[in-house]
Order: structure tokens, then C-alpha cells, then sequence
């Protein structure tokens, strides 16, 4: 199969601006459908920026790239793609989209079509455009009453039937974010929300599980956006996420925060997910996390440690833990939490997806205490952290059937998923 070469330039919206400058020329090696190699090189006059940030913290960092010079970088460890540039395309559900606009089988369009067909409202503040003259191309953004329309929409993607010309429409501000389930970009309140849809076979609302969960991890003082949910007719329900890497500025315009992933932090491919672990975070945010706030950072991800496994969710693969750049102190803070939700289990033993502790994957808090070191915690710190948070979720089934207004039917389907702290290891 002959390889062909295919080039782009980079834009980066650098920080409180609301327009995207030229960072950089990419250029990608494809087979078929697939990317065998990529090059990017800095741009002189984005090099030149005070405010420029580094496109992708781990293969591209600032620090060696110098005004004046000429250098194409490599993505590190063998990759293909570089990790930052992975983070800003679709996945799958936004292939999805990408696919029925074009009238294209599933996985049949080149990695570069999916890139520059997924919008410049894409996840951080990378764009991707043919040249450096190239204007933004951000479709209409819907509105909360455009709810009703984007979820007939997204059933009919998922059915694989053609979208009508006013439906289509709906979903070219944001296609492209990441993830398997339903969703689209929409405006609210002045504020970005990401409206996640329930899904053909669903075995529970997973809308209202989901926000119920995230605002049950804000009870246990971790960082959560802002969530809602909405009802349409029909009694189906959306769940709101507000996005943490938008700006809404005085004058209704959008300033961006440049956002990657911890595949990307960590360097690695998307297989290697499974056999990464929590610490291994934790020590990368010692490397190049943000000045002031590393320990803060660290002690949090631990907690999130902690209450995926009381609440039982596994789906914590790199993807799910973002950094965002904190352009005052120039360096990667964790962003606040999101894609959490319980997964009913039937086995005794529960398993995360990332490595916990000296028992790898096993989903134990005294597994979890066991690595407590590495988050930069004394065991006496760890253990606070552990009861603050085991004791809110304990009282879980209360806190989603009176305050979240959960079905007790609801309950039921995903009680399997929690955990008694007695059960996995702690008093």
C-alpha cells in the first residue's frame, strides 16, 4: 500500500485571547486509512510569543525550541501521532457524526478527513487548518432548546440513518468530542455545556446516574464542573457538563484553555492504558506540574483514586484524566473531574482500569493506601483522605434518592457497583 504525505498548519488559541494564531506545520505519513509517522515544527513567529504554549507538553516542549531554528520533532516513544494532536480529533462517537455528514462506512475515512472535519470547537484549544490564512471554520453553537432536536439527532446516528439537512446542522459546532456515548456542544446560562444523551441500550438512566455520581464526588470535596439535568418530552433525560477548557468572556465571545490528556502527560499509546497506573500520574505532575499547585493536585488525584473505587467505576482509563496549562506559572494543573459513573458488577473482587497500588489493578482501599507515598502523602493524611471520602459515599442510596431525586428502581440497577469500605480493606 503506497504512503502518502498529508500537511496542515496547527493553531493554538493562547491564553484569554479569543483568536487562534499559527503554532506550527504538521505533517502526517498515511497508509490506507492509518497514520505510520508524523512531523510538526514550531513556527519562528509563534516561537516569538510571550504567551505561546507548548503544543503538546511531552514530544513538543518550548524549551527546546528556540526562535530562529529549524527543527521537526518526532513524536516520543515510537508513536505514530503526537499525543496532543490524538486528544484534539474525534473519537469514536464524534467519528460517528464525521461519517454520516459524509455518507461514509464506519473507520473508512483517513485519520487526516476525521481531524479537519471535526470543527474548530474541538476539545482544548488546538485548531487544525490547510494553511496558515485559513479562518476558523465553527459551525452555529445550539442552545439548551435545541436539547430535543440534538437528541432525535443522535438516535439517528446511532441507527445509522441518514441526518436531515436542519439536524446535520445541529452538530457542526462540536463533533467532535471525545468519547463512545452521545453528545453535542451546546450553549447555556452564558456558559459551555457538554449535553451527554442516553444511549441505545442503556441499562439504566445513565443521564441522571452519571450527574448524580459527579455531584456525590463534589459532596466528597473533589473538583467537579458545573452539571444539570434536563428532561424532554417523552421523560428522557440529558445530563449537562459545563466545559472547563471554555471561557466565556464580558462580551459573549470564547477564550480557550489548552487541554491534554494523561495518555499525553505519560507519553504513551492508547494500549499502553491498561498497564499504567495512578502513580504514575502522580509522579509525572511532579515533573511538570504547575508551580504551587503539584501537592494540591496530587492529593486530589488520589482522592479520585479513592472514590472510583467505592463507587465502582472502572472506565478511568488516561483518556479520563485531563491537564489543563496554567499559563501564570507555566505548567500543567489536573483538571477538574468528569466521566465518571458506577458499573454494576456481579464478582466479589472489583477491578479499576489504571493500577491503584501494590495489588496493580484490584480495587482496594488498603491497595490504595498502599501507594499513598507516591501521591506525596503521609498515612496519616492518606487515611483522612480515604474516611472523608468512603464516609460520604456510604451514604450514597440517600444522598442520589433525596437530594438527586433518583429512582429507588434507578438505585437498584447500579447498587452492585458500590462498595462498603469494610468489605475492600478499611474499617
Amino acid at each position: 500500500m503506497t504512503s502518502k504525505l498529508w500537511d496542515a498548519t496547527v493553531f493554538a488559541y493562547l491564553p484569554d485571547d479569543t483568536n487562534a494564531v499559527p503554532a506550527g506545520r504538521l505533517t502526517l505519513m498515511e497508509e490506507g486509512t492509518q497514520v505510520r509517522a508524523s512531523t510538526f515544527g514550531y513556527g519562528r513567529l509563534y516561537l516569538e510569543r510571550s504567551k505561546a504554549i507548548p503544543v503538546d507538553p511531552v514530544s513538543l516542549p518550548l524549551h527546546d525550541a528556540k526562535p530562529g531554528t529549524e527543527r521537526l520533532y518526532e513524536p516520543c516513544n515510537g508513536l505514530e501521532l503526537f499525543g496532543a494532536v490524538r486528544d484534539a480529533m474525534p473519537d469514536s462517537w464524534g467519528r460517528r457524526v464525521i461519517e454520516n455528514k459524509l455518507r461514509a462506512e464506519p473507520n473508512s475515512l483517513k485519520e487526516s478527513e476525521y481531524l479537519m472535519h471535526a470543527g474548530s470547537n474541538r476539545f482544548g484549544a488546538l485548531d487544525f487548518r490547510m494553511d496558515p490564512s485559513s479562518v476558523e471554520q465553527s459551525g452555529l453553537m445550539p442552545t439548551i432548546l435545541d436539547l430535543p432536536y440534538l437528541l432525535e439527532a443522535a438516535d439517528r446516528v446511532q441507527c445509522h440513518e441518514q441526518l436531515p439537512e436542519h439536524l446535520r446542522q445541529l452538530f457542526d459546532a462540536g463533533p467532535s468530542m471525545g468519547g463512545a456515548r452521545p453528545k453535542a456542544v451546546v450553549a447555556a446560562e452564558g456558559r459551555v455545556w457538554l449535553a451527554k444523551f442516553p444511549s441505545q441500550g442503556d441499562a439504566f438512566n445513565v443521564p441522571q446516574i452519571e450527574q448524580a455520581c459527579l455531584e456525590l464526588a463534589r459532596e466528597c470535596g473533589l473538583n467537579v464542573p458545573a452539571t444539570g439535568l434536563v428532561t424532554v418530552s417523552g421523560g428522557r433525560q440529558i445530563m449537562l457538563i459545563e466545559r472547563f477548557d471554555r471561557i466565556v468572556k464580558q462580551d459573549g465571545s470564547l477564550s480557550r484553555k489548552h487541554v491534554v490528556s494523561a495518555l499525553t502527560l505519560l507519553g504513551l499509546h492508547e494500549s499502553d492504558s491498561p498497564t499504567a497506573s495512578y502513580s504514575a500520574i502522580a509522579r509525572k505532575l511532579s515533573e511538570l506540574g504547575a508551580s504551587g499547585f503539584v501537592q494540591t493536585d496530587r492529593e486530589e488525584l488520589f482522592g479520585r483514586m479513592v472514590f472510583n473505587i467505592l463507587v465502582g467505576n472502572d472506565d478511568d482509563h488516561l483518556r479520563n484524566h485531563a491537564f489543563v496549562w496554567n499559563e501564570r506559572v507555566r505548567g500543567w494543573m489536573l483538571s477538574p473531574l468528569y466521566d465518571v459513573l458506577p458499573k454494576p458488577q456481579r464478582g466479589y473482587d472489583h477491578y479499576l482500569h489504571l493500577s491503584v497500588g501494590e495489588q496493580g489493578r484490584l480495587a482496594t482501599l488498603d491497595n490504595a493506601l498502599s501507594h499513598a507515598g507516591q501521591f506525596g502523602l503521609l498515612p496519616p493524611q492518606a487515611t483522612a483522605i480515604i474516611d472523608r471520602i468512603s464516609g460520604r459515599v456510604r451514604e450514597w442510596r440517600t444522598f442520589f434518592e433525596g437530594r438527586m431525586g433518583v429512582p429507588m428502581v434507578e438505585c437498584d440497577k447500579v447498587s452492585s457497583a458500590f462498595r462498603k469500605p469494610k468489605d475492600i480493606g478499611w474499617k
